[in-house]
């Protein structure tokens, strides 16, 4: 369902990239939120909890309830799925099915923090992996019921990365918090991210080097092309599979020597994750985990489920530049968050807006010199 990793440049500046796949479009909407913004988490029978915005930051948002046709939800009612603030920090939602279990109580004096209100709360907060880590220490977090899932318990797990290049994973496990250093900066979604890490224990052998000619006995054999080192890579589009894939383009895709010539790099890794409709299907019948919205279909009466790249980010964590692309466009908008130094209010738009800017190259090829 998502795939996210950081890349580095020559110079050891970060990027991170992340797809979100899902079988239909959730009404998702491009939210700045700044220095000053108050936003309260509230589940039922805990003590709430009110916190004030440092920073500012963008984030890719949904609503906790679908809205009526025609609503237009508040900042304080869009939740973060993807996020950048002032001070590089990144903060990442993934789906993760077994995140819900039974949870510990909180204590009755201590405000409670919604897991779905993570985003907020950490962007909004910190500077750096390291204070989220460690506010994480005390701050009791807890799953609630998400209507706009049909009451499905927070399915997610999160990552954090900084400007630095440290990376967090916060993970609920049957109803557990865990909190992992991430030494590879990949995330996508089950088995347990420890898992993952482990998993990377088979693929020793994976190297970017073409090892093109071999012999057998007295036969001598030649690849006629490029491209054998990428042979053991999983091939499939499960979770499991994209993880190694992500470590892999993470680590070998060549480090650009500019800012703009590495966001362009990392727009190159994370095509290799971009997934067209129908690639793969799962009909009703399969019993297959789909993660659905009441009152949203996207599938037009086909017979089947299919999921599909909703949106593509890019994050330039030390110029605070975001790229952001949806399912219909090639291309992406650019939003550079110290042009916001000024804005005092949340601005709000949806997603789809951003789609379709793309260079007219006629006039371009009109006014070239002439052969």
């Amino acid at each position: 369902m998502c795939t996210s990793l950081i890349y580095r440049d020559t110079a050891g500046r970060v990027y991170f990239g992340r797809t979100l796949e899902l079988t239909m479009n959730l009404p998702y909407r491009v939210v700045f939120f700044p220095v000053g913004f108050e936003n309260t988490s509230q589940i039922k029978g805990e003590t709430p909890l009110t916190y004030t915005a440092k920073h500012a930051f963008f984030a890719i948002t949904m609503p906790v309830v679908l809205p009526a046709p025609g609503a237009r939800p508040t900042a304080s009612e869009l939740k973060p799925l993807e996020g950048l603030n002032d001070k590089g920090l990144t903060f990442s939602l993934l789906s993760y099915p077994n995140a819900s279990g039974k949870q510990p109580p909180a204590p009755a004096s201590k405000g409670v923090l919604s897991a779905i209100d993570l985003g907020s709360w950490a962007l909004g907060q910190f500077a750096t992996v390291a204070e989220v880590k460690a506010a994480l220490q005390s701050q009791p977090v807890m799953l609630e019921a998400l209507p706009i899932l049909g009451g499905a318990v927070a399915p997610f797990h999160y990552v954090v990365h900084d400007a630095t290049g440290a990376s967090l994973v916060i993970e609920f496990h049957n109803g557990e918090m865990h909190l992992y250093d991430n030494p590879v900066g990949v995330m996508t979604n089950g088995p347990e991210f420890s898992w993952h890490l482990t998993n990377l224990d088979n693929y020793t052998y994976l190297s970017n080097v073409d090892r093109s000619v071999s012999s057998f006995g007295g036969l001598k054999v030649m690849q006629p092309d490029s491209g054998i080192a990428t042979e053991g890579l999983p091939a499939s589009n499960t979770s499991v599979g994209r993880f190694v894939r992500a470590v892999y383009y993470a680590q070998f895709a060549e480090k650009a020597a500019s800012p703009d010539h590495a966001v362009t790099t990392l727009g190159h890794i994370m095509n290799n994750f971009d997934r067209p409709r129908g690639i793969t299907i799962d009909y009703p019948e399969s019993g297959g985990a789909q993660m659905e919205v009441p009152g949203l279909d996207d599938r037009s009466g086909q017979a089947y489920a299919t999921e599909f790249s909703c949106w593509t980010s890019l994050a330039d964590l030390d110029r605070r530049l975001m790229f952001l692309r949806d399912y219909r466009s090639l291309n992406y908008a650019r939003l550079d968050l110290a042009a916001f130094a000024g804005v005092r209010e949340p601005r709000v738009m949806l997603l789809d807006g951003l789609t379709g800017a793309a260079l007219e190259g006629t006039p371009v090829l009109m006014n070239s010199r002439a052969a």
